[in-house]
């Protein structure tokens, strides 16, 4: 018994055997194709329910046994699932081109939609049609035949491409361990973190310490550890990802990615692989971007070259370091940091302890939202690390299930991130409801300490859980429309807008208590956390300026003459740099966002939701950050309406206006 096959709510997990996915998908995707089959073949005059309805419905079972298969491989992935994910992408993308690339289904999707202005249609319904008739259109469904079977080689090979860049990221990640031996190699590292590498160093049956490129390992060595050699070889570590001359190279998948992808877009009649991706997103086109960018950029130049040269003469008058390196920046940053406001991270993480923070942000969405989250133990889970949790609303409605898994292992990427096992949909009237679930890399709890949180993590944390309450929230009739199923550079606001809450007194005190004492963290810290809060802020602006230029520039234009991977990438950062560029380092190698993510001419993205967050807390901040009204109009107009409209729509219902850029601006303090 193949348990993908079954009927199943929530994925059972235990019962999986990496020998079911196969044959599971190879059988969903049959399912689908009959789906497919039965909206085509009937005698029926094409209409919204019985195609483009149908359509949205189809698929349920490939849907859910894939959510679960490529949430693993990035969760909980092994050597098997690796191959199998190489052997099941092309399948994947044949069965997408099947459909996109099928005459008679776009012929129903078409007759439908030349008649929408008869139609009746409520907003949702509209959407769903545009997006399905734009998404035959933008696959190639009104390509002659040769330039059909064009797509479907380039779109098999991306497939193929970004899995393989992913996993050769992830061999390199797990490759380097640093073993130090010597307590002076560890010197100026803070306790607990010592401790953390002890226990790194144990599991690997080795004395002394190891350092691994982990997030929670490389971030503290790197903001502490006295040795500036060891931070060195760390950071060029970090920074050679990709970028060897081994087996795990991605230079040549780079450029090979953005190749097809210029491929494709001009096959489709578009300028460049930016001009496709941003015809479906707030910002319309690459020119926009652009602009977008480079007037953050005209902005925040001025204060990061200032910021920049502080650090260079506070390193200089500490250390007599001639020339600020990389490795130096965030060593001297968190020094500067502390005499500029008296602020440790370490003196804050006791604050923070993940249980803690956990019960905040529960917390703050029961306030906000009327939701409520109970632990439980009888839904299975892929590891023993994940919580889960049941979420109701305060008369007790069943809201969603809920996955959190919050620390680094073998086979699990870097980063964090929200996905799903389930969307939230209507079928037969019954409002089928999400399963959620994010995904973090914080430090695992020691044999003497539970896990502590530095301050960035508990953002981290708040930011994940942002996005999981899009999906949570959402209330639409259409899975495809549901949840975080918006354009890409709002998906962002949901997530963003919560990390607000981390810096406000009347947020932390709820959950911001001393691990050991129960002691609620002082209001000195909290003003000290709010001061800084823009501390090196032109810098950071700066930084992620870099790397959305970085994604516009490989995908902007046309790519056929770029020769080699890292030369590009120093034009491209031409504007940005601060630090002396470092020969052996490349970004693009492992810039997973934009090679393995999802967010190719999307980076900017993130900067786009920024302006959008900071309006909308300004809307909070007037009325009270817990004031129902404001949050009931976020719900209703944000959380739970998905992609169901144009977003700037939903935007101006919430806030009665479009977003401006000032309060963004104001709150980094890069206004004058």
């Amino acid at each position: 018994m193949n348990p993908l096959l079954q009927d199943f709510n929530t994925p059972p997990f235990s019962k999986i055997k990496e020998e079911h996915y196969k044959p599971a998908i190879k059988e969903a995707i049959a399912l689908a194709k009959a789906d497919i089959d039965a909206i085509t073949s009937s005698t029926e005059e094409a209409t919204f329910e019985n195609t483009i309805a149908a359509l949205d419905a189809s698929g349920e079972k490939l849907d859910r046994i894939t959510s679960i298969f490529f949430n693993l491989n990035s969760a909980e992935t092994n050597k098997e699932i690796q191959t199998i994910a190489k052997e099941i992408s092309p399948w994947l993308s044949e069965f997408k081109n099947d459909m996109m690339l099928n005459e008679a289904l776009f012929a129903r999707v078409k007759s439908v939609y030349q008649q929408r202005e008869n139609l009746d249609l409520t907003p949702e319904q509209t959407m769903l049609l545009e997006k399905n008739y734009k998404s035959f259109s933008r696959n190639g469904a009104n390509l002659p035949d040769d330039k059909k079977a064009e797509l479907r080689k380039i779109d098999t090979e991306l497939a193929k491409l970004s899995l393989q860049f992913g996993e050769h990221v992830l061999a390199e990640t797990n490759n380097f361990k640093m073993h130090l031996t010597d307590e002076k190699d560890v010197d100026g590292l803070p306790e607990n973190e010592k401790e953390a590498a002890k226990e790194i160093a144990k599991q690997k049956g080795k004395e002394g310490w190891v350092i691994t490129l982990d997030y929670p390992s490389y971030i503290p060595f790197m903001t502490y550890a006295t040795n500036r050699e060891l931070r060195k070889k760390l950071a060029l570590a970090f920074g050679k990802k990709g970028f060897q001359q081994n087996e795990f190279n991605n230079e040549q998948i780079v450029l090979d990615i953005v190749n097809l992808r210029y491929k494709r877009a001009q096959l489709l009649g578009y300028k460049s692989h930016a001009d496709f991706v941003l015809e479906e997103r707030m910002a319309e086109t690459p020119k926009k971007v652009l602009s977008f960018l480079e007037d953050l950029l005209a902005k925040a130049k001025p204060a990061a070259e200032r910021e920049f040269k502080n650090l260079e003469n506070y390193a200089k008058k500490l250390d007599n370091i001639d020339q600020l390196q990389k490795w130096d920046g965030a060593y001297y940053a968190e020094k500067l940091k502390k005499e500029l406001f008296n602020l440790d991270q370490e003196a804050l993480k006791p604050y923070f302890k993940l249980e803690n923070v956990i019960d905040g942000v529960f917390d703050i969405a029961g306030k906000l939202y009327d939701l409520h989250f109970e632990e439980i133990f009888d839904i299975d889970k892929y590891h023993e690390d994940v919580k889960t949790y049941k979420v109701v609303d305060s008369k007790g409605n069943f809201i969603s299930h809920f996955y959190a898994d919050f620390h680094p292992r073998p086979g699990k990427r870097n980063g964090a991130w929200m996905t799903s096992y389930k969307s939230q949909h209507i079928t037969n009237g019954v409002n089928e409801r999400p399963q959620v679930s994010i995904v973090c890399n914080f430090t695992k709890p020691t044999a003497t300490k539970p896990s502590l949180l530095t301050f960035n993590e508990v953002t981290t944390l708040f930011h994940e859980f942002g996005h999981a309450l899009h999906g949570m929230l959402a209330n639409t009739t259409y899975k495809s429309l549901s949840g975080t199923s918006v354009y890409w550079d709002f998906v962002e606001l949901p997530s963003q807008v919560l990390e607000n809450w981390c810096y406000e007194k009347e947020a932390l005190e709820l959950f911001a208590k001393h691990f050991e004492t129960g002691e609620t963290i002082p209001l000195e810290f909290i003003e000290k956390i709010k001061e800084s809060a823009n501390f090196h802020e032109g810098m950071q602006t700066l930084r992620q300026l870099s790397f959305g230029l970085l994604d516009m520039s490989w995908h902007g234009g046309n790519p056929t003459d770029i020769k080699n991977v890292k030369t590009f990438e120093n034009k491209a950062f031409r504007d940005t740099q601060l630090y002396p560029d470092v020969v052996e380092n490349c970004m693009s190698t492992a810039f997973s966002h934009i090679f393995q993510g999802g967010y190719s001419s999307g980076y900017y993205s993130y900067k786009w939701a920024e302006v959008l967050d900071a309006d909308a807390f300004e809307y909070f901040q007037e009325k009270g950050i817990f004031d129902k009204e404001v949050a009931a109009k976020f719900k209703e107009n944000v959380l739970s309406k998905g992609g169901t409209e144009e977003p700037m729509e939903l935007y101006k219902r919430f806030r009665g206006r479009e977003p401006k850029p000032e309060a963004l601006l104001k709150r980094a303090g890069l206004m004058n």
